[in-house]
């Protein structure tokens, strides 16, 4: 079995282009037109809450389901009339899908035994696809006796076998524990980067697509929110919607009043006057998105910064490392800020404090 690591060739053309894709259920319920693309070796996430279509579009692009409009170009060629056995295309149940009345070594042989492989090549391979995924003991084994984390393995190993051009991921972790959902996140990602396989990854968990993905396809109502590296989607969310879903925000209504210093300055439409890099004209309508890390808790005696602003704790709940802080500003605007949670030892529900957050970390989006 290859092995081989794919480089990705900036300027060379995709791997896998979804133009205009449109899949309708009925005259209320579509999904596009969306259209993206993938290199060769990257790892890319559809992202969105349930319900938003990209369950759906992997599966057109698997071949499970049929695109009302639109193309699914695999290295240049057009696929969306193949079958799924005929688009070298590997997916990665959310359930797994393994056979319990199979062993481990016969569930990753399955495919490999429609296509008619020989038996001593057939045992390469499915050895080397258990190897790949650290399991090469449990071939033996019947699936009821692996772990949740095993049986992920077992079916990514059993995709892997078939040496696919691409991997697809329909929610692999989410029937694992937190724990458990860390370690495999982890180990997912070595697996695609030495394999250097071309994968798109279905997931609803922001983290899960921050920490994985090269790239990110944020969906919503069945349409394309934002693509982008997961620093810019975090960092340079396109609309509220991206900054709302992807981590946690504060967003605030504001409207700007005017430039000092070089500083664009808003006020929101409670009254908190802010500083930010973020140019804009004045008048322009906006909203304000303050990351809830990025407001800083000060100490007595400590240099307020550009944006000092007072605010009393209406809650305080300790998360072990961090402390999410509920704040409320004169009774006008409420925010949520997340410090260290050795803060917890002298912060409590009704103290005042003192608060800060910086001019570059205020980012504005068009109202």
């Amino acid at each position: 079995m290859a092995l081989t690591p794919t480089a990705v060739h900036e300027g060379s053309r995709p791997e896998l282009e979804v133009r205009n894709l449109v899949k309708r259920y009925s005259t209320h319920a579509t999904v596009g037109p969306l259209s993206f693309s993938v290199a060769a070796g990257e790892f890319v996430s559809l992202l969105g809450p349930s319900g938003c279509g990209k369950t759906t579009t992997l599966r057109c692009i698997a071949g499970l389901e049929t695109p009302s409009e639109g193309n699914i170009l695999l290295d240049g060629a057009s696929i969306e009339e193949h079958p799924p056995n005929r688009r070298n295309i590997g997916l990665v149940f959310q359930n797994y899908a393994l056979f319990p009345h199979l062993t481990v070594f016969e569930n990753v042989a399955f495919g490999l035994r429609l296509r008619r492989v020989g038996a001593a090549e057939l045992r390469r391979r499915v050895g080397l696809a258990l190897d790949l995924v650290g399991l090469p003991d449990l071939a033996q084994n019947y699936p009821r006796q692996l772990s949740g984390g095993q049986q992920q393995r077992i079916a990514i190993a059993r995709s892997v076998v078939l040496e696919p051009r691409i991997l697809l991921f329909d929610e692999p972790l989410s029937n694992l524990d937190l724990k458990l959902r860390l370690a495999m996140r982890k180990e997912l990602r070595e697996l695609q980067r030495r394999l250097g396989k071309t994968v798109v990854y279905v997931t609803h968990d922001q983290s899960e697509a921050l920490a994985l993905s090269d790239r990110i396809v944020v969906m919503s109502k069945g349409r394309i929110e934002q693509i982008g590296a997961p620093r810019e989607i975090y960092e340079r969310p396109a609309n509220a919607f991206v900054a709302d879903f992807v981590g946690s925000s504060n967003l605030l209504a504001a409207a700007v009043i005017g430039t000092d210093g070089g500083a664009t300055v808003i006020r929101t439409d409670r009254g908190l006057r802010l500083r930010t890099v973020c140019p804009a004209a004045a008048g322009d309508r906006v909203i304000a998105m303050l990351r809830p890390e990025h407001i800083r808790l000060l100490a007595a005696g400590e240099t307020a910064g550009d944006n000092p602003f007072v605010a009393r704790i209406k809650q305080a709940t300790y998360l072990g490392q961090d402390l999410h802080l509920s704040l409320d500003i004169d009774g006008k605007e409420e925010l949520t800020a997340v410090t260290q949670a050795s803060a917890a030892r002298r912060l409590a529900a009704g103290d005042e404090v003192t608060l800060a957050v910086e001019p570059a970390d205020i980012f504005l989006l068009t109202r």
